[in-house]
């Protein structure tokens, strides 16, 4: 692939995001929202937070966590779409009762 007045290291950085084969280059890292979700998953799991425990609010975890309350929201949308919290308006999130 050739781009006009591009040099070599935006050409060799075109043609490795191109396909599936550049998936296979790109590090892989934890983000933020699945290392939350996984380590309040792994919480629940061991008994360190029993079922029907009122997990702190967003902002708590945020600062807990030092990542933003959007991150914060997305790791909880994993933890209700795993049935493992649930949540109640105006009063928070909980720890749902096992199935």
């Amino acid at each position: 692939m050739k781009l006009a007045g591009a040099g070599s290291a935006v050409i060799k950085l075109a043609c490795r995001n191109q396909g599936t084969s550049g998936d296979q280059l790109m590090p892989t890292e934890r983000v933020d929202y699945r290392r939350i979700a996984n380590d309040i998953t792994e919480k629940i799991k061991s008994g360190e937070l029993a079922p029907g425990t009122k997990l702190p609010s967003t902002r708590e975890l945020a600062e807990q966590y030092g990542v933003h309350i959007s991150t914060v929201n997305r790791s909880m949308s994993i933890l209700k779409d795993r049935e493992l919290v649930e949540g109640h308006p105006e009063k928070g999130v909980y720890v749902a009762e096992p199935e």
